[in-house]
């Protein structure tokens, strides 16, 4: 939400904005209405204004700051106040507490229709027809929520006094896709670059019209198509799900002002910075250094100097864009971590809203007060360390100044995203099986063949030879469209005394008989899994352990019916199963929890 401003598709540099020392404030934190912060005094807006023979902002002079700090005072109120008589102080408490409590009711209401009126949302038939699938919920009802998250640099209303440059038009130059897994307890923001070469669908154009599309443009272009103040939200999201394969199911703008407007409704946001950044440092064109606008160290931004921060990219590390976006996620972070420790609540969450909804557009499932509040809640549970943010794997190209994505690495998160599984390998799909049941079961049934899962996985605790195999750790994948059936063969695997983890979803839903897979060395354990399910399949797999994929026969012996299901359909399945493949380590290593030091991973590269 925090944005890299000020740089457009075709341009290779900042285009200069206004600075300040110390944050110019104007207005009250969240109220109506409230001003951002003004332009740094001799920067370009005051220069646009004096080249066009317009008068600077005004300043209150001594006579009315001394008339305003007079007002109703003086011997006269003095006397009055005098002549009245004397009331019971407990009642005027009560009677004024009770006068808050109607006038608050009254103003709850009145904010409301306030947020309403303030958002803005974009044409729900400007996303594209074709898209990726909808995530499915477990038997539980939980299912992921997919984020998009866009920094627009707008030059339309005051924007461009905050820094927004010269030019007409708006560009995402900050774009993160959040993931919130559907556990709602883990999620993870993916930070694409903006310079990185990416295909752009086909978009809608303000005149009704659609565009060709292209098969290799800046990133930050979509956004820029129709080229509109408002920009356009639409086009970015169909490129995010054509590059993702993701379905992105909201997605919000913001502007400088609302950006501005937020940091300073909640008092300011906590960042570091490794060197002292000087005024030159955020506009090249200047002819000296010029003054500190952002110390080294810890420090507490807000208004103007977080936008500052946000859109800074020379004067520290490599100057690349890859170091802006390490320092916007250090400043989400710092954000959330200030939100999460005042309070998910609406006293909390009503100033933010009210501030970002000044100038914010939102995809039309999020196009009210109440749905705004109501998502901004479902996310209290996330613990700061399991919001997770990293970068789009990325390489510099040879022939320019912009980014290739590193396709196979992107396909391994993309493919993590969509089985609901953390980066650092933890199930989070909110499938959470059933307490296992008690590991006993009469003699008979460990004296019988089993016969069915269930029976197998009661045998084995009962003390067959299955009994001892808490060593061996099993991956399991739902493979058919009964919904908890990888929770219930993760279940079955526990009573049996295996490692069981639920993961997630196969590449597909339409596995007729249960899979065992094995990587090298695992045969005898994959073997030791598929007496847990009779009838099973054990073959060769493409990664390292145990994975089990449940199919329709396990479904339908659990009680599950399957549509489609077909008792003569042959009893295959796929080879090559989707398992998220571990993540690189750089991914991993690099990534950033929100309760990371705020010192920390806040530049990339050196010669700053």
């Amino acid at each position: 939400m925090s944005g890299q401003w000020g740089e457009g598709p075709a341009r290779g540099d900042d285009a200069p904005g206004a600075l300040t020392a110390d944050g110019a404030g104007g207005g009250a934190s969240g109220a109506p209405g409230a001003p951002v912060p003004g332009p740094r005094p001799g920067g370009r807006a005051e220069a646009r204004r004096a080249a066009q023979g317009k008068p600077g902002p005004a300043k209150a002079g001594p006579a009315q700051a001394g008339a305003a700090a007079a007002g109703g005072g003086g011997r006269a109120a003095a006397r009055a106040a005098a002549r009245k008589p004397k009331r019971d102080v407990k009642k005027i408490v009560a009677w004024s507490a009770a006068g808050v409590l109607v006038l608050l009711a009254g103003a709850g209401g009145l904010i409301y229709y306030q947020l309403n009126g303030n958002i803005k949302s974009f044409d729900a038939d400007a996303i594209a027809k074709d898209r990726p699938p909808e995530a499915q919920a477990d038997a539980d009802g939980n299912k992921p929520v997919n984020l998009l998250l866009i920094g627009s640099d707008s030059r339309g209303k005051n924007n461009s006094d905050l820094g927004g440059g010269e030019d007409g038009g708006a560009r995402s130059d900050t774009t993160i896709l959040l993931h919130v897994y559907a556990d709602h307890k883990h999620a993870v923001g993916i930070s694409i670059p903006r310079n990185a070469m990416v295909a752009i669908p086909s978009c809608k154009l303000p005149n009704g019209k659609w565009t060709k599309g292209s098969n290799s443009d800046l990133f930050n272009a979509a956004f820029s198509v129709g080229g509109t103040d408002e920009g356009n939200p639409a086009c970015t999201q169909n490129t995010v799900e054509k590059l993702t394969g993701i379905r992105v199911d909201h997605t919000m703008v913001v502007d400088f002002q609302g950006f501005a407007a937020m940091t300073k409704a909640v008092d300011g946001v906590d960042v570091c910075l490794p060197e002292d950044i000087h005024e030159k440092d955020l506009n090249d064109k200047l002819p000296a250094k010029g003054a500190v606008v952002l110390k080294k160290g810890p420090q507490k931004v807000e208004g103007q100097q977080a936008l500052d921060y946000v859109r800074l990219r020379h004067g520290i590390g490599d100057g690349s864009d890859i170091g802006r976006m390490k320092r916007q996620q250090a400043f989400i972070s710092s954000l959330a971590s200030k939100i999460k420790k005042q309070g998910l609540n609406p006293t909390t969450l009503l100033p933010l809203a009210n501030a970002a909804t000044s100038s914010l557009t939102v995809d039309p499932g999020l196009d009210s007060a109440d749905k705004l509040m109501s998502f901004g809640l479902s996310l209290r549970n996330i613990d700061l360390h399991d919001l997770k943010f990293v970068t789009l794997p990325w390489r510099y190209r040879t022939v320019d100044k912009n980014i290739d994505i590193v396709d196979a690495d992107a396909k391994k998160l993309w493919a993590t995203l969509k089985a609901d599984q953390t980066i650092d390998g933890q199930n989070a799909t909110g499938e959470q099986p059933a307490e296992a049941p008690s590991p006993t079961a009469p003699p008979a049934v460990a004296a019988t063949t089993a016969t069915t899962p269930a029976a197998a996985a009661h045998a084995a605790a009962a003390g067959s030879p299955l009994a001892d195999t808490k060593n061996i750790k099993v991956s399991v994948y739902t493979g058919t469209s009964a919904t908890g059936m990888a929770g219930k063969a993760a279940e079955q695997l526990k009573a049996a005394k295996f490692t069981a983890t639920a993961v997630g979803r196969a590449d597909n839903l339409k596995y007729t008989t249960t899979m065992v897979q094995y990587g090298s060395g695992q045969k005898a354990n994959a073997e030791k899994v598929a007496e847990v399910f009779p009838g099973a399949v054990v073959e060769p797999g493409t990664t390292a352990g145990v994975t089990v994929i449940v199919g329709k026969d396990f479904a339908a012996a659990n009680g599950a019916a399957t549509p489609g299901a077909s008792a003569s359909a042959p009893a295959t399945g796929p080879s090559a199963p989707a398992v998220p493949q571990p993540l690189p380590s750089s991914i991993v290593a690099d990534a950033r929890s929100a309760d990371d030091n705020i010192c920390d991973n806040t530049t990339y590269g050196s010669g700053g």
